[in-house]
């Protein structure tokens, strides 16, 4: 899954978060109390600001959940077991997904 988010913001609202996943901010908020790797900061209202690095967490989590179909329990222990190593696949795996996606648009123009 690509996520369009601006690369240049140090915070993202709920409401950005969402709707760049394509889920219910309660499905986020959810995330948030079920994952220990999900912390984002909340201003005096309580408004919850995700940094890029909340943005890759959540990225990772929704692809182990969503993609893969790991159980929450599941998807906790491969995290915690497997962190390192996982989110070095899943980087890899974006980097791809994004040369392909700017590959087929080259394609495309032709």
């Amino acid at each position: 899954m690509h996520i369009n988010l601006p690369q240049d913001k140090l915070y993202y609202s709920i409401g950005e978060i969402a709707k760049a996943f394509d889920v219910n901010a309660s499905l986020i908020r959810f995330w948030e109390k079920e994952f220990d790797i999900l912390k984002p900061k909340k201003n005096a209202k309580g408004n919850r600001k995700f940094t890029p690095e909340d943005v890759k967490n959540l990225q990772l989590i929704y692809h182990l959940v969503k993609e893969r179909g790991f159980t929450l329990d599941g998807a906790k222990i491969h995290l915690k077991e497997n962190q390192k190593k996982t989110l070095d696949k899943f980087e890899i795996i974006r980097k791809l997904e994004t040369i392909k996606a700017q590959l087929s648009s080259l394609k495309n123009e032709l």
